[in-house]
């Protein structure tokens, strides 16, 4: 009974999707060798142009700090401007290199993403850390410069508000407030 079952979903699902999961056997003659096709294609199609930025994502690059960034546990991270596409960036940690585009959030973290490698850049005040979609993890946190530094620094003397603290209206709601329970 599963056989049948199994035989038709098969039949039913579009050769699309039965073709995306079945390797390629084809194989193509370049260079007097022979070489799978995905190979002969990559090599022919030449590398594109990232798209164009939207005026927000633009106006965001122009925030985002550039330079050698330390990290925790020994790491940095390098950030540079993409010299050939602006509003882009190439980001380095060790060996690996991200090709990074500004993306607007609604947080107002200044959040750089490269999507084909599923790397996300996340710059806040204090801190700022490299993320990885794929993985699901961190590749570096905690890095600083030299202003999110002070702005850590500061924060330690002055922490901001909990959003576990009570809140305390300010004093026009507090008078609103008691002339409410007055007229009552």
């Amino acid at each position: 009974m599963k056989a049948l079952i199994t035989l038709v979903l098969v039949a039913a699902m579009p050769m699309s999707l039965l073709a995306q999961n079945v390797p390629s056997r084809k194989t193509h003659f370049a260079h007097g060798k022979q070489t799978p096709a995905k190979t002969v294609v990559a090599a022919a199609t030449p590398a594109t142009a990232p798209a164009a930025l939207s005026p927000a994502a633009l106006e965001l690059a122009e925030r985002v700090q550039v330079g050698h960034v330390p990290c925790e546990l020994g790491a940095s991270v390098s950030v540079e401007a993409d010299s050939k596409a602006p509003g882009y960036f190439h980001l380095r940690l060790g060996k690996e290199t991200f090709h990074m585009a500004p993306v607007v959030t609604s947080t107002g973290a200044l959040r750089l993403e490269d999507q084909h490698a599923g790397a996300v850049w996340l710059q806040l005040a204090n801190k700022s850390m490299l993320m990885s979609t794929k993985l699901g993890k961190r590749l570096a946190d905690a890095c600083m410069n030299t202003s999110q530094v002070a702005v850590a620094a500061a924060m330690e003397k002055n922490p901001p508000p909990s959003l576990l603290d009570p809140v305390t209206p300010p004093a026009v709601m507090r008078n609103a407030l008691a002339l409410q329970d007055a007229a009552e």
